[in-house]
């Protein structure tokens, strides 16, 4: 009995453990994509790559119904 219980308490540590520093992480991740993202030369690059696609394809990355997907401005 005491070694399942040595287990659950080990097992519940790390999982405490795991998710503080899983979650620090892919908060880290996150806070670096949105830097990323609002980096001027991005956004640059950005409505280049749209302006080319709408010239070669008129109406199809503009109006309502169009959204990049990332964050935004």
């Amino acid at each position: 009995m005491a070694g399942k219980l040595t287990f659950l308490v080990g097992a519940a540590a790390g999982y405490v453990l795991g998710t503080r520093s899983g979650r620090e992480r892919y908060d880290q991740i996150v806070s670096q994509a949105q830097r990323l993202w609002k980096d001027p030369r991005v956004q640059d690059a950005t409505e280049k790559v749209q302006h080319a696609a709408q010239e070669h394809m008129p109406g199809s990355t503009s109006g309502p119904g169009f959204d990049s997907g990332v964050g935004g401005r």
